[in-house]
């Protein structure tokens, strides 16, 4: 195992901390920039740095958005309400290695129809997690998300992708969350480093960006979804350097 691959798994280990203590901190009355907070704290009590400063101008250690907020938000002064969907994307720096996850959950009541929409999302990233083998290619992940994502009656988001980790936080291959005919040549390879991402809508996966310059939302304003996980492509096996104990014991 090269150096590399060691740091990303420590880099995960304490990502998915710092993860799951903001997600726990999500209710009612709990504002974006508190969240923002409680990631900061956790990555600097993790030893690391956060990771999406090195991406252009952006300033914080997370991107939170809300129901039609797909992606890429910037934790403000909005306050979380009761029935709000709530994406958390953080990432972390770790020996110079890089580290990324996300994950939405609900706030207060939550309708069966918008638990079933989050399961949705969960179960296509572990399908595409599963299919994220030494051989197949970047069109069979993204053809796995995609069927799970619209078995289930949910669009695809099409306009932003997954990627490769490591070194920096954005690196080759680009990995639609949709079967893209383009990537059927590009195959994984055994030590890949990968950020696997789902982004889906209820509704038109079309995205727009908000006034903020940064935040991604759907166009048509139906709820949207994110659910990622950094993996370490293995000869036999692919490891979810990102997951929780609770996510391995089934409690989330």
């Amino acid at each position: 195992m090269t150096q590399l691959q060691k740091s990303a798994i420590e880099a995960g280990k304490k990502l998915a901390i710092v993860r799951e203590r903001a997600l726990s901190a999500v209710a009612v009355g709990v504002s974006f920039e508190e969240l923002e907070k409680i990631a900061q704290e956790e990555i600097k009590n993790q030893g690391a740095v956060p990771s999406f400063p090195t991406v252009g101008d952006y300033k914080w250690a997370t991107c939170i958005t809300k129901n039609e907020g797909c992606c890429h938000g910037i934790p403000r002064e909005l306050v979380v309400e009761d029935g709000d969907i709530i994406t958390i994307d953080v990432g972390l720096i770790w020996e110079g290695v890089h580290s990324d996850t996300a994950s939405t959950v609900c706030a207060g009541s939550c309708s069966q129809k918008v638990q079933d929409f989050l399961e949705t999302g969960k179960r296509s990233l572990a399908n595409a997690i599963r299919t994220a083998k030494v051989g197949r290619s970047v069109y069979d992940i993204g053809l796995a998300m995609q069927e799970a994502i619209e078995s289930r009656g949910c669009s695809a988001v099409y306009q932003l992708t997954g990627h490769g980790i490591g070194h920096k936080l954005h690196l080759e291959p680009n990995i639609p969350c949709f079967g893209d005919d383009r990537y059927k040549k590009i195959k994984i390879r055994e030590g890949q480093l990968l950020a696997i991402e789902v982004m889906y809508a209820q509704g038109d996966p079309t995205l727009v960006l908000a006034e903020d310059g940064w935040t991604y939302q759907s166009a048509d304003r139906s709820l949207t979804g994110m659910f990622e996980h950094t993996v370490l492509v293995g000869q036999y096996n692919t490891q979810i350097l990102t997951i929780s104990p609770l996510e391995k014991n089934g409690v989330v």
